[in-house]
């Protein structure tokens, strides 16, 4: 049994807390996360964590620099509690894309918050679909890295079918996997050169691969302003695509994003609960909600158990 397990959740994405402790068969922990009235997060866990199995579920989506700190904050409170261990369970990772310096005097700002979580005492990480595989690297306690694989490609299987499906990285640094959903599909591969002119823009240049008369998925990690998946949709559509649809785990959705995917020609934005939708994001009937929680819940049972992950990372 679970005796010695404890799951808590900060404000950003509680839905998702609840559905793990649900899928395990605990209840959720009882935390209160709030602000003092100068805007400083203030946590209380209100119960007994000594000796205990701690699991603080929080993405660090938007308003990302709040979601952080009652993230450090909930592993300081439950290490200072004496809790025996204490996993970070990060569906979405924040400032993942400040990977390396691209320019002089930039920060590296991933490193920065791999830091941070470890100097606040946390035992080691769960995360789900990181940007860049290195960022397992800028800590110095085990993460273990799931993949949203096996949830999306249920749902591809069960409602694309046919032998004229096109799986596309909308860039060269997701072309592993892409490569990897499309032979779990027996679909092709095609790759789109974009160059990128700035932070949220980018240009589609070129189409690398047969679309003419396909059925076209996108598949990429995270859809933040959806600039770049419907420049591609619309360079897809014009090299002889029948239908494109995108596929991805972090619905980040900021900015523009939903007025972008209403205005085009996309049929389908599969995503997953990684990060809970906003309001106009919810509203738009386009885009379809999938659920990691009962992969993250095997992943906990796995680690409070000991027993190894390494079978969920497909």
């Amino acid at each position: 049994m679970l005796e010695k397990i404890r799951i808590f959740s900060g404000n950003a994405n509680v839905a998702l807390a609840r559905k793990i402790s649900e899928n395990l068969g605990i209840s959720l922990g009882q935390a209160h996360v709030t602000a003092f009235s100068d805007g400083e997060t203030r946590v209380e866990i209100n119960e007994n964590v000594r000796g205990m199995d701690v699991f603080i579920i929080q993405p660090t989506c938007s308003p990302v620099n709040v979601t952080l700190m009652e993230l450090l904050i909930m592993i300081d409170a439950a290490r200072r509690s004496s809790a025996d261990r204490i996993t970070a369970v990060i569906p979405y990772y924040g400032y993942a894309r400040q990977d390396r310096k691209v320019a002089p005097r930039a920060p590296i700002t991933a490193k920065l918050v791999a830091d941070l979580i470890t100097q606040a005492g946390a035992n080691r990480v769960l995360a789900m679909d990181l940007h860049a595989g290195q960022i397992q690297g800028f800590f110095n306690i085990p993460v273990d890295n799931l993949f949203a694989t096996p949830v999306l490609l249920d749902y591809i299987k069960k409602n694309y079918h046919g032998d004229d499906i096109v799986i596309v990285s909308p860039d060269t640094g997701g072309v592993e996997r892409a490569r990897a959903f499309g032979k779990r599909l027996g679909a092709s591969l095609a790759i789109i050169d974009k160059r990128r002119e700035g932070p949220n823009e980018a240009q589609v240049m070129n189409i690398i691969g047969h679309v003419k008369k396909k059925r076209v998925i996108i598949l990429d990690d995270m859809i933040d302003t959806a600039g770049t998946v419907v420049q591609s949709a619309k360079a897809l559509y014009e090299e002889g695509a029948v239908e494109v649809s995108v596929c991805c785990t972090h619905p980040v959705l900021s900015g523009p994003a939903i007025e972008r995917i209403e205005q085009s020609d996309l049929k389908e934005v599969i995503v997953t609960d990684t990060i809970p939708l906003h309001d106009k994001a919810s509203a738009c009937s386009r885009i379809k909600v999938l659920s990691v929680s009962g992969l993250l819940s095997e992943a906990v049972r796995r680690i409070y158990y000991n027993d190894s992950v390494s079978s969920l990372f497909i």
